[in-house]
């Protein structure tokens, strides 16, 4: 059975929303991190984001989208964090990056953006525990889906596949029931809108499975 991260980035009351996912049987709980330099927007400090652990038990996965992964491993690593993913488009070392993640003892993982050729992937490939793919463009929660994401998804699977690794595919933006079809070879969906906008959050996430 797949996985199901759950988000929080559209929530406009993140504890409530924070204990009403702790009560479902989502996997994850998926932090978005942005630093208003890497995309517009801008997500609260890590000293709010800390307290995450106040309202729910689950396991964090925690993907930056900021211009400095570096800066913040660190301090995402203190939390009850499972994974730790930054986007294959920054300027800082990755190797680099992903090894530090590693030195935690948590899990890594590369964020690539719709417009990012699929090959950028192949040299971090012996590296990376999942790979989240981005059905949207980074940065804001409540788009749609883009289309073209079922392509890619195949295709990263496919070069997964041809390198003989086992590397879990993540699917973050835009994830709702009338685009199942188009991710079902997904290990992970990371959902948050589809779940936040309906009032029973684990008949929409059952809805996923």
């Amino acid at each position: 059975m797949r996985k199901i991260s759950t988000s929080f980035l559209t929530s406009k009351n993140v504890p409530m929303d924070l204990i009403k996912l702790n009560a479902t049987d989502a996997d994850l709980i998926h932090v978005d991190v942005m630093d208003g330099k890497f995309v517009k927007n801008k997500t609260m400090p890590f000293s709010e984001m800390k307290n995450i652990y106040k309202f729910t038990t689950k396991r964090l996965e925690v993907h930056l989208m900021v211009e400095n992964p570096s800066k913040y491993i660190p301090m995402y690593a203190e939390l009850n964090t499972e994974c730790i993913m930054f986007h294959i488009e920054v300027e800082e070392d990755i190797i680099k990056n992903l090894e530090l993640i590693k030195s935690f003892s948590i899990k890594c993982g590369l964020a690539i953006s719709p417009d990012t050729k699929i090959s950028d992937l192949i040299p971090y490939l012996p590296y990376l525990d999942e790979i989240l793919v981005m059905g949207v463009y980074p940065g804001a929660g409540g788009q749609k889906f883009i289309l073209s994401t079922a392509d890619r998804i195949k295709e990263i699977k496919e070069l997964i596949k041809s390198y003989g690794f086992n590397i879990l595919i993540n699917v973050d933006g835009g994830v709702c029931l009338d685009i199942l079809d188009k991710v079902e070879s997904a290990d992970i969906l990371t959902v948050g809108n589809y779940v936040l906008s309906g009032d029973d959050y684990q008949e929409k996430i059952t809805s996923l499975r």
